[in-house]
């Protein structure tokens, strides 16, 4: 499966605003259950940390299954190794910890979209100048919303997706600061036994926050 063209995969990602964050041990029932639950909810976007079990068998199986309804990603990307083996898995986008060049290089080699982990205006500013105009900044929940407006400022052509302590009750904040996105983990999918149905209520809340701010 070859990924989306970088513009594409940009475009879906901001558009779906909440990304969901799939780590630790699960069983391809469950992760499927969670996605499912996801979907359900109205979220789109999902990622699963290449730390987590069974990493790259589960983002196949997403994607066969869900074929164009989700945007299915690989985090805990830190090493060129590591792009490979999940865009071979079919990963859409790839999301990192931090701040890798030669990580960065073998994605746009191939064409595909690359977040890097990014918290200082040094590190913004490498991975602006190698290519990446769409950011993770982590962990931002060790700064808050007005760390992120202050970046925003001389950073206007750079896009941030936070990531840390995300929740719906303080995604509004994160969204008026300028985030084009967020992604959240234990607040949308807290373990591999959550029911559909919960995941869902959780989704859809989060889903219903950040349409509320985007409208604001």
């Amino acid at each position: 499966m070859n990924p989306l063209h970088i513009e594409d995969a940009t475009n879906r990602f901001r558009s779906c605003g909440v990304v969901a964050i799939i780590r630790g041990k699960f069983s391809c029932k469950q992760v499927l259950s969670i996605a499912e639950g996801l979907l359900a909810g109205g979220l789109t976007a999902m990622e699963v940390t290449l730390n987590s079990d069974a990493a790259t068998d589960h983002i196949a199986m997403l994607r066969r299954h869900f074929g164009d309804r989700m945007l299915i990603g690989a985090g805990t990307v830190r090493t060129p190794q590591h792009v490979d083996i999940s865009l071979a898995a079919g990963a859409q986008f790839l999301i990192s910890p931090g701040f890798d060049p030669a990580s960065v290089a073998r994605s746009r080699e191939a064409g595909a979209l690359h977040l890097p982990g990014v918290f200082t205006a040094t590190e913004a500013q490498a991975a602006a100048n190698a290519g990446c105009h769409l950011l993770k900044l982590f962990p931002c929940d060790a700064v808050g919303p007005g760390y992120l407006k202050a970046l925003r400022a001389p950073f206007d052509d750079v896009d941030f997706c936070p990531t840390g302590g995300i929740t719906a009750d303080n995604m509004a904040t994160w969204h008026n600061a300028g985030a084009v996105a967020v992604a959240a983990g234990s607040s949308l999918v807290s373990g591999p036994n959550q029911s559909t149905a919960e995941v869902a209520t959780r989704a859809t809340a989060m889903r219903r926050a950040w349409e509320a701010a985007s409208h604001d």
